[in-house]
């Protein structure tokens, strides 16, 4: 971990909404896995003990007094980082689908990108979608790809390490509307002359909580992430950033 982070200050921000049964051991798992991180748990509106949970379990928090969404959180979140120094920011869901065990291949990507996706269908692991929310992910990540001149298989992973440029940025103009954080962000990140990458990752299911997977939900994922796609593209650019 020394030798891949080269010196820079890492802060590992996990986004959190009612995942007080899951957000210590992530915890747990990024101190072994990444022990020269710093980690902030972004407590987004909770109704249960999340912080207190995560603040036991040797994270900083920042508590949202109402939810704002994943969106909302990370802005929150870099924030956070752009204020205190931090070269850094991998975003790690609370709920433990992203194995922290993969940061160090983010880190390696990242020192010739801004933005480096830990992304599923990529080759390794056997995370599976179907129906009306593959056909989306499909369509998102052909648009993405050519926006972003990379090849992209995963563009709604949370799972992602980024640098000062996308740091500076993301503290300024990450979108709290849905899937802003993912798919809207990757469009404000092209829009403004950000290198994005990806590697491949093994994704696991949630260690707790109830997966969102139905043939319903799985159609208003698809209206939802088209609208998505078009608002990221009709939203004005403020203006690119610093190299």
């Amino acid at each position: 971990m020394d030798d891949v982070s080269s010196g820079r200050r890492v802060l590992v921000i996990i986004p959190a909404y009612n995942e007080s049964e899951s957000v210590a051991d992530v915890i747990a798992e990024v101190a072994r896995e990444v022990p020269t991180a710093s980690c902030l748990v972004i407590d987004d509106g909770s109704r249960d003990d999340t912080a207190a949970v995560a603040r036991r379990a040797g994270a900083g928090v920042l508590h949202l007094p109402i939810n704002l969404g994943v969106g909302g959180a990370m802005r929150a979140g870099y924030r956070f980082a752009a204020e205190n120094g931090f070269d850094v920011a991998i975003q790690i869901d609370a709920d433990g689908q992203h194995d922290p065990g993969h940061v160090t291949d983010l880190l390696e990507v990242l020192a010739d990108a801004d933005i480096v996706i830990g992304a599923r269908f990529a080759g390794i692991g056997d995370y599976e979608v179907r129906g009306p929310r593959k056909w989306a992910m499909r369509f998102l990540s052909s648009t993405l790809s050519h926006a972003t001149r990379t090849r992209l298989t995963d563009t709604t992973s949370g799972f992602k390490a980024c640098g000062p440029r996308a740091i500076a940025l993301f503290a300024r103009e990450m979108p709290a509307e849905y899937l802003g954080d993912t798919i809207e962000a990757l469009v404000i990140a092209a829009k403004n002359g950000l290198t994005v990458r990806q590697v491949p990752v093994a994704m696991r299911e949630r260690s707790a909580g109830v997966p969102s997977h139905n043939p319903v939900k799985s159609a208003v994922y698809l209206l939802r992430a088209v609208f998505a796609l078009f608002f990221a593209y009709a939203r004005p650019t403020s203006g690119g950033t610093d190299r």
